[in-house]
């Protein structure tokens, strides 16, 4: 195992930690009167959490030169991922025990678990397409679809909204600091743009 192999396994093993403590709670009897409910609060909680640490990467990197940091972009968000998937299964495997129909009731009925369940199909060919071979069937097209990241971070917090009704503070916290990552994203996109476009102005003004 290479030295970088070694560091994504100890990142995975770290971010799952509080995936653990969740599980040995609930097993505990420690999560209050409605465990499956709380336990579907955290781990959608630290999906969000997971997949603002993800798109923070860029920032960090490109504001203080960490390029060390991308190494480990992928393996964050597959680990994002991997909560949200853990998220869904006990809203339907635990909470619903795969009652198909009921469950479609509930996603018709309840706008924010149909946003919720929007966001994981978004989340959902980004996992997918991950790896080093999709990166290179799909090329341009690949950073076109990854770019859905910042839509699921949006969609998802407004599920995280929507779900609590009232308490909506830490809700808000959440959507602005996914507003401010995109505002980044943005702004950087456009910088670039000019930058491409400077140098072709002036080629075409010397000739």
């Amino acid at each position: 195992m290479t030295q970088t192999s070694f560091k994504k396994a100890a990142l995975v093993v770290v971010a799952l930690v509080p995936l653990v403590l969740i599980g040995w709670r609930f097993y505990d009897k420690e999560l209050g009167a409605n465990p499956i409910r709380e336990t579907e609060i955290q781990t959608g909680l630290w999906t969000l959490r997971l997949l603002a640490v993800t798109l923070s990467i860029t920032p960090f990197r490109k504001s203080f030169g960490w390029n060390f940091l991308v190494k480990y972009r992928r393996t964050l968000g597959l680990t994002t991922f991997f909560y949200a998937c853990v998220h869904l299964s006990m809203w339907a495997g635990v909470d619903w025990f795969f009652a198909w129909g009921d469950m479609w009731h509930e996603i018709v009925k309840h706008k924010y678990i149909l946003i919720g369940m929007t966001t994981w199909l978004i989340m959902l060919p980004l996992a997918i397409t991950s790896t080093k071979g999709w990166v290179r069937r799909l090329g341009k097209d690949w950073t076109r679809l990854h770019r859905l990241v910042y839509v699921a971070a949006i969609t998802g917090t407004i599920h995280y909204l929507w779900a609590v009704k009232k308490d909506t503070f830490f809700p808000l916290v959440y959507l602005a600091v996914f507003i401010m990552l995109l505002g980044y994203r943005l702004i950087s996109a456009r910088q670039k743009s000019s930058r491409e476009v400077r140098p072709r102005s002036d080629a075409s003004a010397a000739a």
